[in-house]
């Protein structure tokens, strides 16, 4: 190979290496965790082998299952090809949660640049909520990668003006709404976007008729000719006819107990103080600020349906699995978070921080970050502690056995091979943040070595201006006595 070639490959390899690190980093925590199953996993499983048996999504001859199909055929094709096992079709799932965390660096490279994508990313991925549906057989990983893909070609579409690429970002929603119609809170963002950015082509009814026509034809198609089902069907939901058991009453802040486990507490504080920093300065985020706002406003929203469905509905399926209810607003929890990264170099960089207000500012980020690092660390703790588990619990109750849980098939031994696969993939992912901010960290040991010289030298400075002082001192005693005697 050339040295130009040589030296070529060396810098993509550098330039990209934080995002393989994490992703490296992930595969391997991933392989050392045994594949995780309840019923509705096993159900899912079941309408994907009915795909390859009877060419429809049923779970036994008949008995269709009650989700949109694009996902079980998807799964159906890769264990046609790849073999019918629990565990091949968990492999898919896991490649799939491979590439949402790549969107999620993407779109935090788009949106707020290549620091806070990273750093999204290595959250994104470490989460035990995404470790979690990665390594189970259920189609929301699915729907998260299409709305995200959906999402990513609609900014793209919206800052080019692009009606194409629009058309395709519609295609593409339709295609994540029919794997699971969660999807549809793709449409908070993108409207948010929309609207901030106004296009000048796009502001055309065709164009918003020519994104929604995908949607509209994939669900015609699937639900009154293919199936006969009827478009009523859509609506008509199992978990909607399935209400909390006498005596059970929600907690309204169920979600919040639910993040406490799936995020954890640091990661939550993290991201208020985020938000707080931005609205606190908003001249200077104000490139920033659109986008925390969106990312504000599709937490908002996921939230606030389920917390209604589950509380003002009473409805328990909502109640128990916002696990799955609330995955769609994961990536945009992660981008608000990491967003302290630029934040903080915003404010190091300004002039303004030299006020009261950005040294205070500079203070609350900085405190945000080492939250941020620290909530890393616990989430790698919990990922660990439960691979040892028979089962994974994500509790929607404080100090109660109420919510999600998964079985752990595989269950690894503290000091075997796994184990330290593990570790070696969490410490890959830690790689990848290292060599993203080394240029940083040089700048801030240098900084440090410096101070701690220039510390050094005022004070041998002063202890030398102090011995000289003892010395003169002492010599006039002396000559003062002298002249006495």
């Amino acid at each position: 190979m050339p040295k130009s070639d040589k030296r070529s490959f060396a810098a993509l390899l550098s330039e990209n290496y934080p995002l393989l690190g994490i992703l490296i980093g992930t595969v391997l925590v991933s392989a050392s965790l045994g594949p995780l199953h309840n019923i509705d996993t096993q159900l899912e499983f079941d309408a994907a082998t009915g795909v390859i048996k009877w060419g429809l999504p049923y779970i036994t001859y008949k008995n269709m299952i009650n989700q949109p199909p694009l996902g079980f055929y998807a799964e159906a094709w890769f264990l046609r090809v790849f073999g019918l096992s629990y565990n091949t079709g968990v492999t898919l799932i896991t490649l799939i949660g491979l590439g949402c965390t790549v969107l999620v660096y993407q779109l935090g490279k788009t949106l707020y640049g290549k620091p806070t994508a990273t750093l999204a990313a290595a959250l994104f991925a470490l989460t035990p909520w995404q470790f979690a549906l990665s390594r189970s057989f259920l189609i929301d990983a699915q729907c998260l990668f299409f709305s995200l893909l959906s999402l990513l070609v609609g900014i793209y579409a919206i800052r080019k003006d692009s009606f194409i690429l629009f058309m395709l970002s519609g295609t593409l929603f339709a295609t994540a709404l029919l794997t699971k119609f969660f999807a549809v809170f793709t449409l908070i963002p993108l409207t948010f976007f929309y609207f901030y950015h106004r296009p000048s082509k796009l502001r055309r009814v065709p164009a918003v008729v020519a994104y929604f026509l995908p949607t509209l034809l994939f669900l015609f198609m699937w639900y009154v000719p293919i199936t006969g089902r009827g478009l009523n069907s859509i609506i008509v939901i199992e978990d909607f006819n399935n209400f909390n058991p006498v005596g059970t009453v929600p907690s309204p802040f169920f979600i919040i107990n639910y993040l406490l486990e799936g995020l954890g507490a640091l990661f939550l504080i993290a991201t208020a103080l985020s938000l707080i920093v931005s609205l606190a300065h908003r001249r200077l985020f104000a490139k920033l600020l659109p986008f925390d706002l969106m990312c504000l406003a599709t937490i908002l929203a996921v939230g606030s349906v389920n917390t209604f469905l589950a509380v003002g509905l009473n409805l328990n399926a909502p109640y128990i699995s916002p696990i799955k209810y609330d995955y769609q607003f994961l990536p945009f929890f992660s981008l608000l978070a990491a967003s302290i990264v630029g934040k903080c170099f915003l404010l190091f960089n300004s002039a303004k921080s030299k006020g009261k207000l950005g040294k205070l500012l500079f203070s609350i980020a900085s405190v945000g970050l080492v939250l941020l690092a620290a909530s890393m660390l616990l989430n790698m703790n919990f990922v660990n502690q439960n691979s040892t588990g028979e089962y994974w619990l994500f509790r929607v109750e404080r100090n109660q056995y109420v919510g999600y849980s998964f079985i752990n098939s595989a269950p690894i031994e503290e000091n075997s091979l796994l184990m330290s696969v593990q570790y070696l993939g969490f410490a890959f992912v830690l790689s990848g943040l290292v060599w993203a901010s080394r240029h940083k960290l040089a700048g801030f040991l240098h900084g440090l070595l410096k101070r701690v010289r220039l510390w050094i030298e005022a004070k041998n400075a002063l202890s030398y201006a102090r011995r000289e002082e003892y010395r003169n001192k002492h010599a006039s005693d002396r000559s003062f006595s002298e002249n006495h005697s």
